[in-house]
């Protein structure tokens, strides 16, 4: 039987571990009982299970029993677990049992596929000729628990550094009802955080001239940035700076003493990251100084450009194709904005990362509700294809690893060979 067969009849398995998952969201590094949950779906496997120590990850090896298993080549899989701090207003049965907290980005569907996956493969352990890792991976969602994780080890979780990588995502919008998608080459931007305190002298509304006013101050520099990414940067390189927090103030008539915005700046490429991180403190400092004001700017650098490896992409893409036809397969001709700090793994390990559409069958998916919306809905029906591609990268990419023609695994992408 496929893949695509065995993980059909484990669906109705897979769709009552994600509910269980959706109805207890947590957020962050630590997610105990989202790891008590996966680390009793795994209970029962033969699996070689460690925990964080930094983080409530759960890492898994199943270690292949085929002949040419000695070689140890190893494909690692992860899916991220975290939430959000959304009020839930999807209204499904299973909708949120804690306040605040959310499965919205479809996190809860990456943990059951994987979960799923970890079975299925395990079924087949004595046709694996290598090891499989399965990284189930907390705060993803701005905690870069990616990095957490590479720190203690899952890359070498096999006993070697794993010789390809795969994430997977899911949208409630974007793609049609169970479309899969690719994108060779650069995928999703960088993200960096910018927190910008401008720092005035008080005073009456009415005699802003016997105050130092940090408001019209701080109006300036966002315009002023919106001007620099379109006058500085190439518009074929993109830079995308959102400013999403603005305060300042208590009542209309008192001039505030300071005033403060945040920012999210997407790059996508790594020349234009590190310019975005001189360019707007130097900006921000002269307008300042122009109005005889002081700026504290804090600029945080996050989470890199996500670049899937080529071959290992037309690999994915093969194994789509394979197990549920072109049709089902789309390729992304432009990166999207959004970023991932699986970027973290695919600096390290050759792999690529493949887009999954989770909209219900039937649904204007252009216009539903996107990932991060307190009314962003995952389909279940989509839960058996995505463990069955899982399963398929991983035992496809062993046995080409292992074949009589495998060689090292590909160069790492880097900026200039993607």
């Amino acid at each position: 039987m496929s893949f695509v067969q065995l993980a059909s009849e484990l669906a109705p398995d897979l769709v009552r571990f994600r509910h269980q998952l959706h109805q207890e969201p947590e957020i962050g590094l630590d997610l105990p009982r989202t790891q008590e949950k996966v680390l009793a779906a795994l209970a029962d496997l033969p699996l070689e299970i460690s925990r964080g120590t930094d983080c409530s990850s759960v890492t898994a090896v199943l270690r292949g029993q085929a002949p040419g298993a000695e070689q140890r080549r190893a494909v690692l899989l992860r899916a991220d677990m975290d939430a959000l701090p959304v009020q839930e207003r999807t209204g499904v049965e299973f909708t949120s049992r804690l306040d605040g907290a959310m499965h919205a980005c479809g996190h809860d569907l990456h943990t059951a596929m994987l979960a799923g996956s970890a079975r299925l493969l395990a079924e087949r352990v004595h046709q694996l000729p290598g090891d499989v890792v399965f990284m189930f991976q907390p705060g993803e969602e701005g905690f870069d628990g990616a990095s957490v994780m590479i720190r203690e080890g899952v890359l070498e979780a096999s006993g070697r550094r794993a010789d390809a990588a795969y994430g997977m995502h899911v949208f409630s919008g974007l793609e049609p009802h169970a479309q899969f998608a690719t994108k060779r080459g650069v995928m999703m931007s960088a993200s960096d955080g910018l927190t910008v305190t401008v720092l005035g002298a008080g005073g009456h509304g009415s005699a802003p001239h016997k105050a130092k006013d940090p408001v019209t101050t701080v109006s300036e520099m966002i315009t002023a940035l919106q001007v620099m990414v379109t006058r500085q940067f190439n518009m074929f390189d993109p830079v995308v700076l959102s400013v999403g927090v603005l305060q300042a103030g208590t009542k209309r008539n008192i001039i505030p003493e300071t005033a403060s915005f945040e920012a999210t700046i997407r790059t996508f490429s790594e020349a234009n990251q590190q310019r975005m991180m001189t360019a707007i403190p130097r900006l921000l400092k002269g307008i300042a100084a122009a109005h005889d004001l002081d700026v504290d700017v804090v600029y945080n650098r996050e989470y890199p450009v996500t670049v899937t490896n080529v071959e290992e992409t037309m690999k994915a893409e093969n194994a789509i194709d394979e197990l549920f036809g072109p049709a089902r397969h789309s390729r992304w001709t432009t990166p999207m904005s959004g970023s991932e700090d699986f970027s973290r793994v695919l600096n390290e390990i050759p792999g690529s990362f493949i887009g999954l559409g989770a909209a219900a069958p039937g649904t204007d998916h252009a216009n539903a509700p996107f990932n991060h919306s307190a009314y962003a809905t995952f389909d279940d029906s989509v839960l058996a294809d995505g463990a069955a591609l899982y399963s398929q990268l991983a035992a496809s990419r062993l046995e080409q690893l292992s074949g009589p023609a495998s060689t090292d695994a590909a160069p790492v992408n880097k900026e200039s060979g993607r």
